[in-house]
Parts: structure tokens; C-alpha cells; sequence
């Protein structure tokens, strides 16, 4: 009885967990959108705009009037002596009287506003902070279109899997029926025992390649969850098929699309850099102007022998201060000339990274376009080869079945044919990853900040 109702909990248990598990379901557009959204970078580099908006709150909030309190509390247990010449009491001359001033126990508080009136540093900061803004909003855009293109090659490697563990299947289902068909003719004296053999090999190969398939299916499906930013166990079924998205990216007038440098997302980034080290420099450059702040205090004070600091009667005494506070940077034994120096040559430093970004973004243009094509041409190409295969296996089938060709040449074919299916199947996820790498270059479609 408490087996059975250990089984009954546990089954229970299960059945909710079950049932507690979240399914998605999406085409390729809303797997995008919910990756910009969900996924674990993308998520970070917005938080990473986040701390850039506070950066140049932070930098702006230097300028701005600042306050600062302090309250001192001080009990001298041992308060000191001062040696008064005792001649100034009418004592002996050249001795000396000891006397404590002062009272036992003070009290002091003091507030104080300060306001920065000029610093060159501070107004580079200013341009810095923006600059810094940028970078991270730019950077935020990269992210999201190397989220894209995730998404879409997971997408097509889950669809491309499920295509390859179909076909595998269907292959091992025809051959278990031609190994069934062929050891019933050898048993009945019609045929060769090699013949059985050599189908026997081939269904090897295809429950090996099934197996295969279907645990690369699983990893499949696990690297689409991290792309979009879900657990790996989730159930997310995908509603467009292969083909589908081959049909929808083999746009040949796509390959007439210019390259505009500026609006690659890489040039964006670079110059970036270049902008950040002209800010460097113009802030070295800035540490040899003067400083110029103000300020105002209030303080109140009270003294007493014993702690009456919070009676009625105690008596606060009050002052206040208001100045100006001038550095002036004078000689720094060519400290600031060398840091400037520095700066200069980092800033060369990253327009030469900015020619070569631009070198490098054409010659990925031309890349991409290129691979584009051919992987148009190799799924046309692939299409027609597979069309082939098939033709040629189906061939032999019934000379083989006729005994008019041997399982040697039956093998062959079919070996061909599920070469061919293969191949079939990679060239189109081959021109959906060429079309995307293309179309991150370009920066098509602009996605939208989430």
C-alpha cells in the first residue's frame, strides 16, 4: 500500500512538472523579436546603456553644486598643559606655570557648498560621457545583429536536423523492407547470400547516420533555446519548414545592394574609438589650465566641560566662510607634455584601425556577395544532383529486383542518393546563413532598439 502511494506522488509530481513546463511555438521573424528581448546578451548590453546614461549623469553631476556635511564630537580625556612664564602671574622670573585652556568636551558642525566655476578637464568630460553613450548604443546595435544571425542559423540548424533525421528514417524504413525482401529470395535458393550483406552494411550506415542525426537534433534544439534566451529543456516548436526559408532568401536583385560604409555598424564602432581618443587627448591637453571653484560654509560650535550639548541653555557659537579656489598648474618637469604625447599617438593608432575597418568592411562586402551566390548556385546545383540520385536509385531498385543489377551496384546508388540528400539539405541552410552574413554587413533589415 505505501508503494503504491509513493507511485501515485511521484506520478503526480511529474504530471504537474509536466504541465508546468512553458512551450513556445514561433516562425523565424517572432524568434528574432523574442531573442532581442530574451536573450542573455542582448539583455546585457542594454544594461549596458543603462550604466553609460548614469556615467554621463555622473560626469554632469561634478559641475553642479555639491554639499557636504560633517558633525565632530570630541571628549579630550587628558586635556594638554601649556607652560605659561610664571612672571605673567607675578611668580619668579624664569619659571614656568602650567595651565590648561579650553573646555573638557566641543561639539562642531559645519556644512559646506561648493561649485566648480571652471575646469577645462570637466567640459572634456562633458564630450567624453556622450561619446561613451554612443559607443554603448552602437555597440548595443552590433549585439543585436549578431543576435540575429544567431537566431536564424540556430532556426535553420534545428529545421536542417529535423530534415536530416526525416530522411534517414525513410531510408532505413526502405532499406529494413529490402534486407526483409532479399533474405526471403535467398532463403528460397533465388539468390546470393552477399547480396543480403551488402544491404545489411548500407542499413548499418543509415541507423548509425539516424542515431546521429537524432542526438545532433537534440543539440539542436538546446542551442536555439540559448539563442533565445530560454531554458535548454523548453519545448519551442518552429512553424516554417527549410524550404520555406530557403524560397523566402534567394532574392538574386539583393546582390545589386551597395555597401555605404558609414552604415556598417563595425565603421560606427571605430570611429567611435577614433572620437574617444580626440577626448583623451584634448583632455591632457586640458590638465595645464587653471581651476577655479568656490565655496560657502556655515559652522556652529559649542563648548563645555561635561555633555549638555542637547540642554536648552547650551550656547552654540557660529561662523561661516565664503571663498575662491584657484589652481594654477605651473611646471610638471614635462610630465603633462609626455601624457599628451602619449595620447596623440593613440589617437593616430585609431585612425589607422579605422582605414583598415573600412579595407576589411569592403573586402567582407565582396565576401559575402560572392558566397551569396555560390550558395545559390550550389542549391540550384544540389536540387538537380538530388533529382538525379534518386532517378538512379529507383533504377536499380527494380533491376535489382529483375536481378539485372547486383546489390554491389544498388548499394552505390543508394549510397549516392543519400549523399545527395545531405548535401540537398546543408546548401539550403548554406543560403540562409550566406543571405544573413550579407545582410549584417549591410545592417538590413535596421532592427529596431528593444
Amino acid at each position: 500500500m505505501i508503494k503504491k502511494l509513493i507511485l501515485l506522488i511521484l506520478l503526480c509530481t511529474s504530471v504537474l512538472a509536466f504541465s508546468q513546463q512553458k512551450s513556445y511555438s514561433f516562425t523565424l521573424e517572432e524568434a528574432i523579436q523574442f531573442a532581442l528581448d530574451s536573450n542573455y546578451t542582448a539583455l546585457n548590453a542594454r544594461r549596458e546603456i543603462a550604466k553609460a546614461i548614469k556615467k554621463k549623469w555622473e560626469t554632469t553631476a561634478t559641475g553642479l553644486p555639491q554639499i557636504k556635511g560633517t558633525v565632530s564630537y570630541n571628549n579630550n580625556l587628558k586635556q594638554p598643559v601649556t607652560l605659561i612664564p610664571s612672571e605673567f602671574f607675578g611668580g619668579e622670573p624664569g619659571t614656568f606655570s602650567p595651565v590648561t585652556f579650553g573646555t573638557k568636551q566641543n561639539a562642531n558642525a559645519v556644512a559646506t557648498l561648493e561649485q566648480l566655476i571652471f575646469d577645462g578637464s570637466y567640459l572634456v568630460g562633458l564630450q567624453a560621457a556622450k561619446a561613451y553613450l554612443d559607443y554603448n548604443e552602437n555597440a548595443h546595435k552590433k549585439t543585436q545583429l549578431e543576435v540575429r544571425r544567431g537566431v536564424i542559423n540556430a532556426y535553420g540548424s534545428v529545421l536542417l536536423a529535423e530534415e536530416l533525421v526525416a530522411i534517414f528514417q525513410s531510408n532505413k524504413n526502405t532499406l529494413e523492407k529490402n534486407v526483409y525482401e532479399t533474405r526471403k529470395i535467398y532463403e528460397n535458393g533465388l539468390t546470393e547470400e552477399e547480396n543480403v550483406e551488402q544491404l545489411e552494411i548500407t542499413l548499418l550506415d543509415v541507423e548509425t547516420n539516424l542515431k546521429n542525426a537524432e542526438r545532433a537534433l537534440g543539440i539542436a534544439r538546446q542551442m536555439f533555446n540559448v539563442a533565445l534566451g530560454i531554458d535548454v529543456n523548453s519545448n519551442a516548436a518552429l512553424t516554417e519548414t527549410l524550404d520555406q526559408l530557403t524560397q523566402q532568401q534567394i532574392q538574386l536583385d539583393f546582390l545589386d545592394q551597395n555597401l555605404t560604409v558609414a552604415e556598417n555598424i563595425d565603421y560606427k564602432i571605430a570611429y567611435n574609438l577614433t572620437e574617444q581618443r580626440t577626448l583623451e587627448m584634448k583632455l591632457e591637453k586640458s590638465k595645464a589650465l587653471p581651476r577655479l571653484s568656490a565655496f560657502v560654509n556655515y559652522a556652529t560650535q559649542a563648548n563645555s566641560d561635561s555633555f549638555t550639548f542637547f540642554d536648552s541653555d547650551q550656547v552654540w557659537y557660529q561662523s561661516s566662510v565664503l571663498g575662491l579656489s584657484l589652481n594654477v598648474p605651473i611646471f610638471s618637469s614635462g610630465m603633462r607634455g609626455a601624457r599628451t604625447q602619449q595620447a596623440k599617438i593613440a589617437l593616430e593608432q585609431s585612425q589607422t584601425q579605422l582605414e583598415e575597418t573600412i579595407q576589411n568592411l569592403k573586402l567582407q562586402f565582396d565576401s559575402a556577395k560572392s558566397n551569396y551566390q555560390f550558395s545559390i548556385e550550389s542549391y540550384e546545383n544540389a536540387k538537380k544532383n538530388l533529382d538525379l540520385a534518386e532517378r538512379i536509385e529507383h533504377k536499380n531498385q527494380i533491376k535489382f529486383s529483375e536481378g539485372l543489377a547486383s546489390s554491389f551496384d544498388l548499394r552505390q546508388a543508394q549510397t549516392q542518393l543519400y549523399t545527395a540528400q545531405q548535401q540537398y539539405f546543408q546548401s539550403m541552410l548554406d543560403v540562409i546563413n550566406a543571405k544573413t552574413e550579407l545582410e549584417t554587413i549591410l545592417n538590413t533589415p535596421q532592427l529596431k532598439n528593444q
